[in-house]
């Protein structure tokens, strides 16, 4: 069984206090550990940072309803990995195909930035699908935090395994696939191109489905 936080996850002091300032200003958000989405019997397990305040924060589903989900559904559709309509809401009846979707750290952070205890604290839900996916072939990790959880979730030296935009590395019976982020942030500034990810969203999936 594949263990996700309860909505009221208290393992992050800072996060916890976080989720109830913003639960007074946006009482409407969903205000929680945001849940993996996708099937738990696929050979692909993308891997995000945490959910943006106003992104998956307010939707309750990872990269939706921000830039960064815009960028990585259209790919998705694109390569068949989705179906259906993204819509930047959860009941837009999106689809995913052969992949699932997760956050290193399941809470939204202040600025954006989880501190690294809150990345190590929350590794046990990464542990838990990593474990629990009987399928997965390639994980495909979004930004270096990102990378960093997997690597420790693997026991991999990250000095053996650095972050890298493009890198894949062979780890027994798994890929390891690093991308920049696909935030605004990084496709404004020109570090991450949307040829650039377009390239690697196909590595990702020849390599997990071929």
């Amino acid at each position: 069984m594949i263990l996700e936080p309860p909505h009221n996850c208290q393992l992050c002091p800072r996060l916890s206090a976080f989720r109830d300032d913003n639960k007074h200003a946006y009482p409407e958000f969903f205000n929680g550990p945001v849940p993996s989405f996708g099937q738990t019997n696929a050979r692909l397990l993308i891997v995000g940072l945490a959910p943006g305040l106003k992104g998956a924060n307010r939707t309750g589903r990872p990269f939706t309803g921000d830039w960064a989900g815009d960028l990585l559904y259209k790919m998705l559709l694109k390569y068949g990995l989705a179906t259906g309509h993204y819509d930047e809401r959860p009941d837009d009846g999106l689809k995913l195909v052969g992949c699932m979707i997760t956050n290193a750290v399941r809470c939204v952070p202040p600025e954006n930035k989880p501190l690294p205890y809150e990345t190590k604290t929350c590794r046990r839900f990464l542990l838990s699908l990593l474990e629990g996916m009987e399928n997965l072939r390639t994980i495909f990790a979004l930004g270096k935090v990102a990378h960093d959880s997997v690597c420790d979730a693997l026991a991999l030296r990250k000095s053996q395994y650095p972050f890298k935009h493009g890198i894949a590395y062979k780890v027994e019976d798994i890929t390891l696939i690093s991308s920049y982020h696909c935030s605004r942030y990084n496709t404004n500034t020109g570090v991450l191109t949307e040829a650039m990810f377009d390239t690697v969203v196909k590595l990702a999936k020849k390599s997990a489905i071929g």
